[in-house]
């Protein structure tokens, strides 16, 4: 889920689906409320660590820390030296992620139909929306951590893209990188209300609505294809921090037209190759979910 969130186009919350954790980590969060702290008070640390499902919520967010600092590097190397091969593993990641999320769905109905263009709809339009620069100002800062964070636990939505979009994607980097501990912090705390928050609406969709919350969130990924289509044409680029020219605005084009207006080579037979072994792996992924639920 690390290496995940930390690309423009991909969420954690996919990979979450797709390894069996996703209802539980929702339910778990939901617990990280004022019912916990209560338990904590009358019942000791024991009963609120059992309360919130702690060990659980300790190995996911390890592993996540561990990615961000480790794996997510060589995925953002691969990012910007292999963008089109990195793009082809997680369009067929993602695309095999949507199957199997749908197909939860026993009975499918116009409502829930409905309820799956919507989903795809919803997220194409996000992903064509052009990024904006606005100032990053305390109030922002809280804001673009909330809805970061409730995107990082949606499948399909990225909670980095969301942050390129509201232009806050680079403050935050350069905040890391300077270590402003105040921006930061204010961050955090967007992320901590806006996780604890979104956790309760997702668990009564789920709880309320199952299908119709699947349907949702498989047009979700779907719609996010958009987004990580391999071939894209760059209409319009920034200089970043380090003073490097990076993509800002891009339309997807077909492989020949893509060397064509490049003068770059596809990769066509490594990118499909590498769209197989996306699709292979959310089946393994799967299993191992399966045997471990």
């Amino acid at each position: 889920m690390g290496a995940a969130d930390a690309v423009p186009g991909v969420s954690g919350g996919t990979i979450a689906f797709m390894t069996g954790i996703y209802e539980e980590l929702i339910y778990s969060l939901k617990q990280c409320g004022p019912s916990a702290l209560k338990i904590l008070f009358s019942q000791g640390l024991k009963a609120a660590w059992q309360h919130i499902n702690g060990t659980f919520l300790l190995s996911l967010f390890t592993g996540v820390l561990v990615s961000i600092l480790t794996i997510s590097r060589g995925v953002l190397f691969l990012l910007a030296e292999y963008p089109v091969l990195l793009w082809s593993f997680f369009f067929g990641l993602i695309l095999a992620a949507v199957w199997s999320l749908i197909r939860h769905i026993p009975n499918w109905n116009i409502g829930l139909v409905c309820t799956f263009v919507i989903g795809t709809v919803s997220a194409y339009f996000i992903t064509i929306i052009s990024p904006t620069t606005i100032e990053s100002t305390p109030l922002i800062v809280f804001l673009s951590g909330m809805i970061a964070i409730c995107a990082m636990i949606l499948p399909g939505i990225s909670g980095s893209f969301l942050l390129l979009l509201l232009g806050m994607y680079a403050p935050m980097l350069m905040a890391v990188k300077e270590l402003q501990f105040i921006t930061l912090g204010i961050f955090a705390l967007g992320c901590v209300l806006g996780l604890l928050s979104f956790s309760h609406v997702l668990s009564w969709m789920f709880k309320h609505y199952k299908n119709l919350t699947l349907a949702l969130l498989g047009g979700f990924m779907l719609g996010s294809l958009n987004k990580v289509w391999p071939w894209k044409h760059t209409l319009e680029t920034v200089i970043n921090r380090h003073g490097k020219e990076i993509p800002l605005v891009q339309e997807n084009v077909f492989p020949h037209t893509f060397e064509s207006l490049t003068q770059q080579t596809s990769y066509l037979w490594f990118s499909l190759g590498l769209m197989i072994l996306g699709l292979a792996l959310v089946i393994v992924l799967e299993k191992i979910g399966q045997k471990s639920n």
